[in-house]
């Protein structure tokens, strides 16, 4: 139990300390791979290439973005990790 807590704090810490210096950085770019891809296709194609669609919701800046892709990310991760879950304390009861 000692051992599950102090692991515990040690993960907030590190994420404590990982959005600090985040947010400390304020001339970061928050591009993705999308905008890097972007540029390749165009330098490739000469600026000819017409894209397929356009977004279907364009968010006011790249933290938006960015925080929208975070929040896509766990709640995947809490789906997949309740499945484990589910099945593994299936099989163990």
């Amino acid at each position: 139990m000692k051992g599950e807590i102090i692991a515990g704090l040690a993960i907030i810490l590190f994420f404590a300390l990982f959005l600090y210096v985040a947010a400390s950085n304020t001339g970061a770019d928050w591009g993705g791979a999308d905008g890097e891809a972007e540029g390749v296709i165009a330098e490739l194609t000469e600026g000819t290439y017409e894209p397929w669609f356009e977004p279907l919701i364009e968010p006011p800046s790249g933290e938006i973005e960015s925080l929208l892709f975070s929040l896509q990310a766990a709640l995947g991760a809490i789906v997949i990790g309740y499945f484990f879950g589910y099945y593994r304390g299936k099989q163990s009861a």
